[in-house]
């Protein structure tokens, strides 16, 4: 069956802290472009036009905003209080919807958008436009059980799901964390519910991932020796904003010893929002190593595929790449300002598809001896990355095309 014309998807990521909302909203955009469709993302990203737009996506630009703690934000770049800059972001994501007329609505993350500043939007399609279907997409895991609780009640987002939401998508599996139960979402939400399995990421071609690795490697001060025959482990933090300490305690842990240091290449991945000073010194010191530093690297899953080995923060795109590209891995995960990426990288651990460190016991000396061992041993086994549930592209592309059949597109 042929759609009658393409399909118009408006997308809704905040992004007011790393890079995770816009890259699972590009790669679910492109998915959906085979339905086919075109697909508007509206974001708050300052970084979105270094990312490869690709063919029937554009993007609409918000003033960006700073994440200080989980309830208050401020101006990324604009002297205006902030009131005035999410009145700004909530009238053009307003006007937006209104002039695009899209077929589905896909907020990410926060059902009622930063500092609710998508609720009229909603409020808009419902009242005025119900062609539209509204959907809520969230990562696996929001935060710990508690927290996340107390933040719903207090903002009403039970409400909001009810009666602002056709389809609430989980992107996980229910086997691995059931939100259900450790939300207490209520029946009339559950039903929503529809759980698609993770996002799977692209795969780079062998040409593609060799070029990354001449590209990324560097010889040695002395010049002497290529290090293209070492295993490379990877170090990433995502944006950056809070991953000085992976970095440091990395680089603590061979700094001491440099002998230890020369059985492997270093590629580490800072993330944009590190400070200037603090890439600075991170740079500096591994270069001393021998090792490459880069602040943003547009081709991430080809600089993965590259690598030997992962040493990453938990966040869910990070993940989804690592295991997308079957890469052993271990994680660093934060527990502030929440604690979804340290229950990820337990549940994920507990399946035996990575190793983490918690963050207690995080120490130059453990990540020593763990990476060592990987070296060592190789202990993690690719091939178990095969049953890893990454069914969200069909399941996503399913619930569209129930959705034209109900409306007559299709």
């Amino acid at each position: 069956m042929e759609i009658k014309e393409p399909v118009r998807i408006l997308m809704y990521s905040h992004d007011t802290y790393g890079l995770g909302h816009i890259r699972r909203s590009l790669a679910i955009a492109q998915s959906v472009t085979s339905i086919p469709a075109n697909v508007l993302i509206v974001t708050g990203s300052p970084l979105v036009g270094r990312f490869v737009i690709p063919e029937g996506i554009d993007f609409v630009r918000v003033p960006g905003m700073i994440k200080i703690t989980n309830e208050e934000y401020t101006p990324l770049s604009m002297k205006l209080p902030s009131s005035h800059v999410l009145s700004i972001r909530e009238n053009i994501i307003l006007a937006t919807a209104k002039s695009f007329h899209p077929h589905f609505f896909i907020v990410d993350k926060a059902p009622l958008g930063l500092k609710k500043e998508v609720q009229p939007t909603l409020e808009w399609i419902r009242s005025e436009y119900p062609d539209c279907t509204t959907v809520l997409g969230l990562r696996d895991i929001m935060d710990s059980s508690e927290e996340t609780i107390r933040e719903w009640r207090e903002k009403n987002i039970y409400e909001a799901m009810e009666s602002l939401y056709d389809e609430i998508w989980i992107y996980g599996v229910r086997e691995f964390y059931d939100p259900v139960k450790e939300y207490q979402i209520p029946p009339s939400v559950a039903k929503k519910l529809y759980f698609t399995g993770y996002i799977p990421r692209y795969v780079p071609s062998y040409r593609e991932i060799e070029r990354v690795k001449e590209s990324v490697l560097v010889r040695r001060a002395s010049g002497s020796r290529s290090k293209a025959h070492l295993p490379i482990v990877l170090v990433t933090a995502g944006g950056g904003g809070d991953g000085y300490p992976i970095f440091d305690t990395f680089l603590r842990a061979f700094e001491k010893d440099s002998s230890e240091s020369a059985r492997f290449s270093a590629v580490l991945v800072t993330g944009p929002f590190l400070s200037a000073k603090t890439f600075k010194d991170i740079k500096r010191r591994a270069s001393r190593l021998g090792w490459k530093t880069i602040r943003f690297y547009r081709f991430m899953e080809a600089l993965i595929a590259a690598s030997s080995f992962v040493v990453s923060m938990g966040g869910y795109n990070t993940i989804c790449e690592i295991f997308t590209l079957k890469k052993p891995a271990l994680i660093v995960p934060r527990c502030v300002p929440r604690e979804e990426q340290l229950i990820r990288a337990k549940v994920l651990c507990e399946h035996g598809f990575c190793d983490y460190i918690p963050p207690e016991s995080f120490s130059p000396e453990v990540l020593k001896e763990k990476i060592l061992s990987f070296l060592n041993h190789n202990p993690i086994n690719s091939a178990k990355f095969d049953t890893f549930p990454f069914t969200a592209f069909q399941l996503i592309q399913d619930r569209i095309r129930h959705h034209l059949i109900e409306k007559e597109l299709l």
